[in-house]
């Protein structure tokens, strides 16, 4: 898992107005939870450009006046008009003691059913992960290449490797959509198509 790290600063004043003067001058709020007690910090908005503005999962750096922390984003609040970064709150982490994220699925491969004119569609772009820090995947990585026209992957027929989906196994995660050419035809008609555009090609 990459590990992004953001330099911050202690709040002295909790106030309305504060967060409001850190913000016009580039920084974020945010608060640090999960430890002994909450620590309330700033930061500027640039650093958390690599941990918010791309769909990879990553861990915090979290370096507050040379303490630091290791942790995760639990929640971040934005502007509704603007889209402006208001609030962050990030959760401590421990290397013993399990975590829940949400991790982006890449799927690898192309799909027997898109080379027969299916459209393979991503139905979640992320799942719910439950690990240590040490076994949290960066990604969660799909093999679709046997996968037919009509046909799909849901969570409970992933491997996992020391860690667990909370997603409910039954929650489709790839899939191939029938083309209109085909639609309304049965399974067995379907698979004689594939099968006649496979030899075909």
């Amino acid at each position: 898992m990459r590990t992004v790290e953001i330099i911050g600063f202690k709040r002295a004043n909790l106030g309305k107005s504060e967060s409001n003067k850190l913000r016009q001058e580039g920084n974020v709020p945010g608060v640090l939870y999960g430890g002994d007690e909450q620590i309330h910090f700033y930061a500027a908005a640039i650093q958390f450009r690599p941990v918010l503005y791309t769909p990879e999962a990553c861990f915090i750096k979290l370096n507050i006046e040379g303490q630091e922390f290791e942790a995760i984003v639990q929640e971040s609040q934005w502007h509704p008009v603007s889209e402006m970064l208001l609030h962050v709150d990030l959760l401590q982490l421990f290397r013993g003691k399990p975590i829940k994220m949400d991790i982006p699925v890449k799927t690898l491969g192309t799909a027997l059913g898109v080379k027969n004119g299916g459209t393979l569609i991503l139905k979640n772009r992320k799942l719910s992960v439950l690990a240590l820090p040490k076994d949290m995947p960066e990604s969660i990585d799909i093999d679709v290449s046997e996968l037919r026209i009509g046909k799909a992957i849901k969570v409970g027929e992933l491997p996992t490797e020391n860690f667990e989906f909370l997603t409910s196994p039954l929650v489709t995660v790839v899939n191939v959509a029938i083309p209109r050419a085909l639609r309304g035809k049965s399974a067995a008609e379907l698979e004689a198509a594939e099968e006649e555009a496979e030899a075909e090609e």
